[in-house]
């Protein structure tokens, strides 16, 4: 293992959220009057560093953005959160955004457009190896191109460097990426992409480790979250009771507090709490890195 300060590494996307409040999602051809709008910084990669940075770990990102007025705020945010930003490029063209709606119900839907994300290829990802081989974990997601996630985990497990994959947005991966990623944790929907419908949480995990994968962490939402290890144990984590106001960034931030308490020593079940409890405080704030929780918040809902 690497000494317990070596930095969390996220490799991913850096995304400007436009975020239109709306009653409902609507249907096509429907025009709704919305009842807020705001800019808020996001992209699932973003979000993750945000989660780890804010809990006081050494956390380093690994991306691009463009050189807009959204790149320059992106930049801005991620480094006042406390990451490092030193292997964030500046690319020509557009930021990535993503316009999202968010009903009063708390279900969004979600439109990204890559932009400078599209910009972080395998040569990226070769500029910055010497930074991706010191971490103490690497955390990766599906905003970039597949051929950058797949160079990413290749030069991981040369290098020994612990990866935990979020399959989100959901794609169908290469089969060596399974063997690669030590944690692999997608929601419901993603991993019915991989296993397919209609199928327990155990059955699921079964079928994702039948895949090569070592450890699989199933995020249920408002159920909790389902863990199966490479060992053969497994465990239901459940959720805390909080009142939802907003989703989004829920899961990124339940992976990026998962990195910090695993890196910190902790047993991946009492580390799955910790995310869990990370994750509950972020639903009850809007927008995705805004909401993300400090260490003391974390730790004071855990107590109660």
């Amino acid at each position: 293992m690497h000494s317990s300060r070596s930095p969390i590494v996220v490799v991913g996307s850096i995304n400007m959220d436009l975020v239109a409040r709306t009653p409902a999602i609507p249907l096509a051809g429907q025009t709704l009057i919305g009842t807020g709008f705001d800019t808020t910084p996001g992209g699932k990669g973003a979000n993750q560093a945000v989660a780890a940075a804010r809990l006081g770990y050494p956390t380093c990102m690994v991306g691009a953005v463009g050189e807009d007025v959204f790149g320059q705020a992106l930049l801005g945010h991620l480094a006042a959160a406390g990451v490092d930003t030193a292997a964030v490029e500046r690319v020509p063209g557009p930021s990535g955004v993503a316009p999202i709606l968010v009903a009063d119900n708390g279900e969004n839907s979600i439109v990204v457009v890559p932009g400078a994300n599209a910009e972080v290829t395998p040569t990226v990802i070769d500029r910055h190896a010497a930074l991706i081989r010191s971490a103490g974990m690497v955390l990766c997601q599906l905003e970039l191109p597949m051929a950058t996630v797949s160079h990413l985990l290749a030069l991981c497990a040369q290098a020994g460097v612990i990866v935990i994959l979020d399959p989100a947005p959901a794609a169908p991966l290469p089969e060596a990426i399974f063997a690669q990623a030590a944690w692999f944790t997608p929601n419901e929907t993603e991993a019915a992409l991989y296993v397919g419908v209609g199928l327990t949480p155990e059955e699921a995990a079964r079928q994702l480790q039948a895949k090569g994968l070592k450890n699989v962490m199933l995020k249920r939402g408002g159920e909790g979250a389902y863990v199966a290890l490479a060992d053969g144990r497994s465990q239901w984590i459940p959720a805390f009771k909080v009142q939802a106001i907003d989703t989004v960034g829920a899961g990124d931030c339940f992976n990026g507090a998962f990195a910090v308490a695993l890196l910190e020593g902790r047993d991946p079940f009492v580390a799955a709490r910790f995310a869990s409890a990370a994750a509950a405080i972020s639903v009850t704030r809007r927008g995705a890195q805004a909401s993300m929780p400090t260490r003391a918040e974390v730790d004071s809902l855990l107590r109660q």
